[in-house]
């Protein structure tokens, strides 16, 4: 199969069509003199062009795979298009777990205004999603983007370790947290010297899963978590609920950006502990200056929970 799939991709261009071959089995497909754009989020796009000569290949890594970026762009642009890649990476990587451990629903904790849940979708994913997000004006745009999908649940609250009513800084975009930002975060971003707060209520999440999987036979759950340093207290609120999720994903930090928030090596413990192992790190956030990562999105699984006959072959 592998070996006609290169032949065929070899045949292509013969017939008038550009070929950007991503090895493992993927390749892009686009007419000469057709301008294509693939949509990799975080605001980056992979620009195809009939005129290759006039972009250069940027290698991920030694994974086969390849971008072009326009001779024109800057170092700061390809260091975009790398963190655009490896979100698109996760996405897929992601989606293709949900399938291997057939998860039938994801809770979308810190769900912003609802990208994680449109990246699913976009990825194909159609079980039922269950997004959390306490601000008010993040909330608005959620429930806009949920419209019209009636499995994709939105509730406008926050998850802890315990029920109650907190103050969430707010005015960051996407990096509102109950947490302070560290000397180092202050540092990092202008956005953390003007805040203001916002009462949300917090719940604990072992007390939301049941309404959450109401009407699901045989509940197979995934747990995405980012909170912006708020992870663990998040996960310590599912309780003895935590071994009911067959997967999770969490954003960890080798740096801190919130005063309070733990560093990678004592989440990913935590977690271990819990019994999930490591399937994929992808890189979210660099230093420009030192190129050192600064949050990963973690993702994990429970190896035992992966379905009878299930491979990745």
């Amino acid at each position: 199969m592998v070996t006609l799939h290169r032949k065929l991709l070899g045949l292509l261009p013969r017939l008038g069509v550009r070929v950007l071959d991503l090895g493992a089995g993927a390749a892009v497909v686009y007419r000469r003199g057709v301008r294509r754009r693939v949509a990799l989020g975080q605001g980056a796009d992979l620009v195809l062009s009939g005129r290759t000569a006039a972009f250069r290949h940027v290698p991920l890594g030694d994974t086969g795979a390849r971008l072009l970026l326009d001779e024109k762009g800057t170092a700061a642009d390809e260091r975009k298009f790398q963190l655009a890649a490896a979100a698109h990476l996760c996405g897929q990587h992601v989606t293709a777990l949900l399938d291997r451990y057939a998860v039938n629903c994801v809770f979308d904790v810190g769900a912003n205004s609802g990208q994680y849940g449109r990246q699913l979708r976009r990825f194909g994913y159609t079980g039922r999603i269950v997004s959390f997000e306490p601000t008010t004006d993040a909330f608005a745009k959620l429930k806009q983007a949920a419209e019209g999908d009636p499995e994709w649940q939105v509730h406008q609250v926050g998850l802890g370790r315990e029920d109650a009513t907190r103050s969430i800084h707010v005015g960051w975009n996407s990096m509102n947290s109950l947490l302070p930002p560290s000397d180092y975060g202050k540092g990092r971003y202008k956005r953390f010297a003007r805040t203001r707060t916002e009462d949300i209520e917090v719940r604990r999440l072992d007390g939301m899963m049941d309404k959450a999987l109401a009407g699901i036979t045989d509940p197979r759950p995934y747990l995405k978590m980012d909170t912006q340093g708020y992870d663990l207290e998040v996960f310590a609120g599912a309780g003895d609920r935590v071994a009911e999720f067959v997967g999770m994903q969490s954003e960890v930090a080798t740096l801190r950006l919130y005063e309070g928030s733990p560093r990678m090596s004592e989440a990913v413990a935590v977690y271990e502990e819990n019994g999930f192992e490591i399937s994929g790190m992808y890189p979210v956030t660099r230093e420009p200056a030192t190129g050192r990562v600064v949050e990963f999105d973690c993702v994990m699984v429970r190896a035992a929970a992966v379905p009878p006959g299930s491979s990745w072959e």
